[in-house]
């Protein structure tokens, strides 16, 4: 199975190599910010001869937004505009144009409704002092060493890596493996090479290829299982608020930036930010390293796991909850398990968010109308069922993958609910496996958008 996959590894650069690397990003950034002006002067230049009545056919000609067309404008006019252009790699002046197409063609289809989602923006000019620095490479020699310990790139040449390369070496040796892409890049104070490399993956099982398992994400623990298991929330995040507070207050006293007298910030405010910089960084790397043990071995495990479509953009909306759903990574639970799935050969089925997993009794199916959040544990009305809240949604989400054939699940007790939890009244809808409708079951649409189905299939 060919696949694209990502690896990234920190890199120790000398001052001189820094210097270079920077330089690079600097030209991408000049070339999207000289390509994008040109683009509003075209725009601005038709839309005023429009307003005078000039007819279509003799308004000034409209520059392409593909990729192609920038780099052709950008070819044309770069002996003036950077005269030093030979001295750092095509790539560079590729990246900020390859931005900026993608930018526009995102604005483009938002604006006539090619494009789901939240509203995309016209793409606005790079800042020299507050633009991630960033340059990417698809062309020329990129490699890593025999000694898996340093990369080679397109005029940067050879860079040393702080962490071995093995795991990448040992693929490309066997031939498993093709880089097409490295990208350079400034997160959090340390510099990174990513690398995009297709991969030949050997097909592969989950240890458990009969068991269902339902995953149920919350905040007093980050997954709950359905066969028990509760996985802790390591909330990194309130563990550093005491320090990044007094990082913060630092940083507050030192002279700053000053964008309407242009006031430039001193050496202490940059060393303070750069310090509060890692500090957001390190919570980031240990959210990232404790989601991907967690989805690794979900996927590694079992045979079919369930997951709900969380509408978590408004759930960012409680002011008092918002930093603790933000710090848990509920997004990036569901986004690791759809691929490392596919991977391993284990199927993830995704509930529809209007499906009451908390709600429904995994014993008889009754659903309540109301539950409080502070109430933790479910207590049916029905069947006198007590369990915990978070278990109980565990279960109903694992119970619903009896609506597919589910290889090795076997028969599951009869439940389900409408889709939505009527206003006033218990609704205690009860279905036998596989007698679903047709408008309760289908393939979840593009770019997250719902549809009255229980349940949709991810891949």
């Amino acid at each position: 199975m060919k696949t694209i996959q990502a690896y990234r590894f920190a890199l120790d650069l000398t001052a001189g190599q820094e210097r270079d690397v920077l330089a690079h990003a600097g030209a991408a950034r000049v070339a999207h910010n000289w390509a994008l002006a040109k683009v509003k002067a075209v725009m601005d230049q038709r839309t005023a001869e429009r307003s005078y009545g000039v007819p279509d056919e003799r308004l000034t000609p409209s520059l392409s937004w593909s990729l192609a067309g920038l780099r052709k404008a950008w070819n044309a006019a770069k002996p003036d505009v950077a005269p030093w252009w030979a001295e750092v790699s095509k790539e560079a002046f590729n990246t900020g144009l390859d931005a900026l197409a993608r930018g526009l063609k995102n604005w483009a289809d938002s604006r006539t409704g090619k494009r789901a989602g939240r509203p995309v923006g016209f793409p606005r000019f790079k800042s020299r002092r507050r633009t991630t620095a960033s340059v990417r490479f698809t062309t020329g020699a990129i490699r890593v060493e025999p000694d898996r310990m340093h990369v080679v790139l397109p005029r940067l040449g050879r860079l040393k890596l702080h962490e071995s390369a093995r795991k990448l070496g040992r693929r490309l040796e066997a031939g498993a493996a093709r880089i097409m892409s490295a990208t350079v890049r400034r997160d959090g104070g340390r510099w990174h090479v990513s690398f995009t490399v297709e991969v030949e993956r050997a097909e592969r099982g989950p240890a458990r290829p009969g068991v269902v398992v339902g995953v149920d994400v919350g905040i007093t623990h980050l997954a709950v299982l359905s066969t028990g298991e509760m996985v802790g929330n390591p909330r990194h995040l309130v563990a550093a608020q005491r320090r990044m507070r007094a990082l913060g207050r630092a940083l507050s006293r030192k002279a700053g930036p000053d964008r309407r007298t242009g006031q430039r910030a001193s050496k202490r405010w940059e060393r303070a930010a750069a310090r509060l910089g890692r500090a957001h960084a390190r919570v980031a790397n240990l959210r990232r390293d404790g989601l991907h043990k967690l989805t690794t071995r979900l996927a590694t495990t079992y045979g079919t796991i369930v997951v709900e479509d969380l509408n978590v953009t408004g759930m960012l909306a409680n002011r008092k909850l918002a930093r603790h759903i933000a710090d848990a990574g509920f997004a990036e639970i569901r986004r690791q398990l759809a691929y490392k799935t596919t991977w391993n050969g284990a199927g993830l089925l995704v509930a529809d968010r209007w499906y009451p997993s908390s709600k429904t009794c995994s014993g008889c199916g009754a659903v309540k109308t109301k539950l409080a959040l502070h109430e933790r544990e479910f207590a049916c009305e029905m069947c006198g069922l007590v369990i915990d809240r978070d278990r109980n949604a565990a279960l109903n989400l694992a119970a619903l993958a009896a609506q597919f054939d589910t290889a090795g699940s076997g028969p599951v007790a009869a439940r389900g609910a409408d889709q939505k939890t009527r206003v006033r009244g218990q609704v205690a809808t009860k279905r036998e496996p596989g007698t679903a409708s047709a408008g309760q079951t289908g393939t979840v649409p593009p770019q997250g958008r719902t549809i009255d189905r229980a349940l949709t299939k991810a891949h």
